[in-house]
């Protein structure tokens, strides 16, 4: 292992197939599930993420002077900003009415998917001492590989704290953004939970539901080879009805589904609501440490409150009864805080090529983060749970 004087090399990898998925799971650890080798590369081999859908991979591994790999972050060409969570549209917009070429552009992320986790992953095998070191690497070769390709930026989407802050020290920009998430604290059960509740916020969640209740749909939580592909047909079309109606084309593709389910085994939750049996609606989260992670939710027909009945109520069902600490449910979303989610910080960092265009970014996010942090100092006042907010 390096001791500071060793040097290390960077490889550029256009597939998660150049990389073994041993080395890669050693740097990306066990706790979050979108890092692993199987995610990423079931959207690859899905043909969900790659060069045709405007995400090329980019990925990053940094090795010994034998070969042995010592880091890896994921890192894509892209063409677009779909499927990013973190939106730059404006500065897209901006940099085009100048004269300028927005696109393509680095994104080191993991696509379609608004979860924080390590982007800077370093293998254990590496002496904690000189894991800031190989961080370090990792950004010099995003940047380095971006003015090596001519692109007009860089964006690292999702990182944890830690990353961020290490990023802000080596001169990128800092922005910071918000979620909603679910803390279990020592609940046994569902009414635990809502006991812990202001009375009338109790009552709304109890009155939701039961009106769901009242509809006689059966829940069932199915995990690992309990989903057959017959499951995985319905909430395709569950998937495209959400897609289709809010955002237009869809992202993820018919196969992504059961490959993710084959990769991943009981990882994989599928939350699926029956009327006579049939399902009519359904909820995908993923396990990885002690969170269940929510991802994508669609139905046939309408059901009053079956919306927060399939992705919020049964995840926070599902994570009591496994002794689950957290449900992240997701981007966006100040509705969810009357059901027990409250605001958490988020972040990305940002190089950016071109000075004027990056002084004009820095200008804005620097009020947005003060906008955004007395934003969840308000949202914070109003969290249902007794004895705290308004």
């Amino acid at each position: 292992m390096p001791d500071g004087r060793e040097a290390v090399s960077v490889r550029v990898l256009s597939s998660m197939d150049d990389v073994s998925p041993a080395d890669w799971n050693a740097c990306a650890g066990g706790a979050n599930p979108f890092l692993s080798h199987a995610f990423l590369s079931a959207l690859e081999d899905s043909g969900s993420a790659n060069a045709e859908t405007g995400w090329m991979g980019q990925h990053l591994i940094v090795e010994d002077g034998a070969g042995g790999v010592l880091g890896c972050a994921p890192l894509y060409l892209k063409s677009h900003s779909y499927g990013e969570y973190v939106f730059d549209w404006g500065w897209a917009d901006a940099y085009e009415r100048a004269g300028g070429t927005y696109y393509p552009k680095l994104q080191c992320a993991v696509p379609f998917t608004p979860v924080t986790g390590p982007r800077l992953m370093v293998s254990p095998s590496v002496d904690a001492a000189e894991a800031p070191d190989i961080r370090r690497a990792l950004v010099f070769a995003m940047v380095q590989l971006g003015e090596k390709l001519g692109v007009s930026s860089l964006h690292v989407t999702f990182p944890e704290n830690d990353e961020w802050a290490l990023m802000g020290e080596m001169g990128m920009l800092q922005r910071t953004g918000q979620q909603f998430h679910w803390v279990n604290r020592g609940y046994q059960t569902f009414d635990d939970f809502l006991g812990a509740l202001a009375s009338r916020k109790r009552k709304q969640l109890r009155k939701e539901r039961q009106q769901v209740a009242e509809t006689g749909l059966r829940f069932r939580a199915l995990r690992g080879a309990d989903i057959t592909d017959a499951h995985w047909q319905s909430f395709y079309r569950f998937y495209r009805n959400t897609t289709d109606r809010k955002w237009g084309p869809s992202y993820l593709t018919r196969s992504f589904f059961p490959m993710l389910s084959e990769r991943l085994g009981n990882a994989v939750v599928l939350i699926v609501a029956e009327a006579d049996d049939l399902p009519v609606a359904g909820a995908l989260n993923l396990v990885g440490g002690d969170t269940l992670y929510g991802r994508n939710w669609g139905c046939d027909g309408h059901y009053k409150f079956l919306h927060f009945e399939t992705c919020y109520y049964q995840a926070i069902d599902f994570a009591i009864a496994h002794g689950l600490k957290t449900v992240e449910a997701g981007a966006q979303g100040p509705h969810k805080i009357q059901r027990g989610y409250l605001p958490v910080p988020t972040y990305s960092a940002h190089w950016i090529a071109d000075p004027a265009l990056a002084r004009a970014v820095a200008r804005f996010l620097d009020e947005e983060r003060d906008a955004m942090a007395h934003e969840r100092a308000a949202l914070a006042n109003h969290s249902p749970y007794r004895n705290e907010g308004g």
